[in-house]
């Protein structure tokens, strides 16, 4: 029988829920005024998601990255590319959509081993 860990539980949702050997986040969303602040909180948040659940962005499977703006995507990657651990890269989506409330920019979810 698999045991699930639910971290960070919330009225609708977990941070992230690890099952199977594997954790995966929920979408995370960040604070700042513009897309640079808001991926680097955002990648902080993921950080401390992963360290709870017992693993690190070393062990990332996927990605999953949504830009209110597509124009931001460098901008975005500025922030990744310093984050990212470029000997076990994951494989990513990155797409515009329009995001739960105006001021949100960037939202981020990963799926990781423990």
């Amino acid at each position: 029988m698999s045991m699930i860990k639910r971290i960070k539980p919330g009225q609708r949702f977990c941070g992230a829920v690890v099952v199977n050997g594997v954790v995966t986040t929920a979408g995370v969303t960040g604070a700042g005024a513009d897309t640079v602040a808001q991926t680097r909180d955002i990648l902080a948040q993921i950080d401390a998601l992963l360290a709870e659940a017992g693993t690190s962005k070393a062990k990332l499977i996927s990605a999953s990255i949504w830009l209110r703006d597509i124009a931001h995507f460098g901008q975005m990657n500025t922030v990744w590319d310093e984050w990212v651990d470029k000997d076990n890269l994951p494989v990513r989506a990155t797409v515009e959509a329009r995001l739960a409330a105006p001021e949100l920019l960037v939202e981020i979810q990963v799926t990781a081993l423990v």
